[in-house]
């Protein structure tokens, strides 16, 4: 089983003076993921995270210069690179796939055909950079589909666009293929308690002959239900349709208290508390660094019983700081949301606290065995 991590915000970390430590060291953290056994970097990839005026729409400014530029110093310590295009200029998940800015105009047959020619153009940039991909993720978090309103499933209002979505997809996937034949595609839902989604979704991909070799989940247990509704629903979709597992997103919170003070609210994440206090939580730890590191021990444990082929943990290194946000006012108004906090809010779930210090979760992210049932 591989380990790997989300980091697209590390640069903007270091540029920002963050700082690191193991106790009282101070520590390369990527340096020392690695000795944990990490073998792989996931690296997020917007189109123009820019506003008008030019100014970044922050939370990582994932563009392709900061990929470029974090993927040779992954590969300079070993790592191998999973690229998540998102297709989008910002965050795309499930309550958002909007198109980016200069493609707004386009129409189906164009918006596929800008699909195939940005990928295998920013691929092609890539390669000559001397970068060798290892997976490749379509889209992120698609399980509503990409590039709204042309691109979206709709279950609601029971708009099942998967003709169009498939067309999307292939455009991505046959361009990667192109570029790096020898790299894994992934397709990354979340609703990972789901089956029925997961099986319409993998069904109408087969239907459509959309070719991958990843079913990539998100697992965060606040909202995606219990250890057994996930691992049952990946193994049923790993018998029929023969894909490889990744949890391609995991991680859990060590505090639900702020890392500032005079706020109105103590916690970090508010969802994280209003899911818990409707009884939503798939798993029962305490929210302290005891708590997260007995989740991932015991994550990490059922991934291996259940032949998940890798596990990557989401942002450990988003630590708070001068200016780390989760956006921008300009990056809010492209994603149509007015969500007044910007600062980050995911910084209770790193694998590093508040002034840096490594969590004990930290140590139980690792690369593990199990010897007659035991983890070791």
């Amino acid at each position: 089983m591989y380990l790997g991590v989300d980091v697209s915000t590390y640069l903007e970390e270091i540029e920002k003076n963050a700082h690191y430590y193991d106790g009282k060291k101070e520590v390369n953290p990527l340096e020392l993921l690695r000795s944990n056994g990490v073998d792989y970097m996931r690296i997020r990839l917007w189109v123009n995270p820019y506003d008008e005026s030019g100014a970044s729409y922050k939370a990582g400014n994932c563009d392709l210069n900061n990929f470029l530029k974090l993927s040779k110093l992954a590969l300079n310590l070993g790592y191998n690179i999973l690229l998540d295009f998102h297709y989008s200029d910002f965050w795309a998940d499930p309550g958002k796939q909007f198109i980016p800015k200069d493609w707004v105009n386009l129409s189906k047959e164009e918006l596929i055909t800008k699909v195939y020619d940005y990928t295998f153009e920013t691929l092609n940039v890539i390669k000559a950079s001397g970068i060798e991909i290892s997976m490749i993720q379509i889209g992120n978090e698609i399980t509503n589909g990409i590039l709204w309103p042309i691109g979206k499933i709709d279950r609601i209002n029971h708009i099942y666009n998967y003709e169009t979505l498939a067309s999307l997809l292939k455009a991505g996937l046959k361009a990667s293929s192109v570029v790096f034949p020898n790299a894994l595609k992934m397709l990354h839902l979340e609703k990972s308690y789901d089956h029925e989604v997961y099986d319409e979704f993998f069904s109408n991909m087969e239907k459509y002959n959309v070719e991958y070799e990843i079913i990539g989940a998100s697992y965060y247990p606040y909202w995606h239900g219990t250890f057994k509704e996930l691992f049952d629903n990946l193994k049923k979709c790993e018998k029929k349709y023969k894909k490889k597992i990744v949890i391609a997103e995991v991680s859990y919170a060590f505090t639900l208290d702020d890392y500032e003070e005079g706020e109105n609210s103590l916690v970090i994440n508010p969802k994280v508390i209003e899911e818990c206090n409707k009884n939503k939580m798939g798993v029962n730890y305490p929210f302290t660094q005891d708590g997260q590191k007995e989740f991932i021990k015991d994550f990490l444990k059922e991934c291996l019983n259940n032949n998940i082929y890798g596990v990557f943990y989401w942002e450990p290194l988003w630590i708070p700081g001068n200016d780390i946000c989760f956006a921008s006012n300009g990056a809010m108004k492209y994603i149509h949301e007015d969500k007044q906090i910007l600062r980050n809010e995911w910084s209770n779930q790193c694998l590093f606290d508040y002034e840096g210090k490594k969590t004990k979760g930290f140590d139980e992210f690792k690369m593990i065995k199990i010897v007659n049932g035991e983890r070791n």
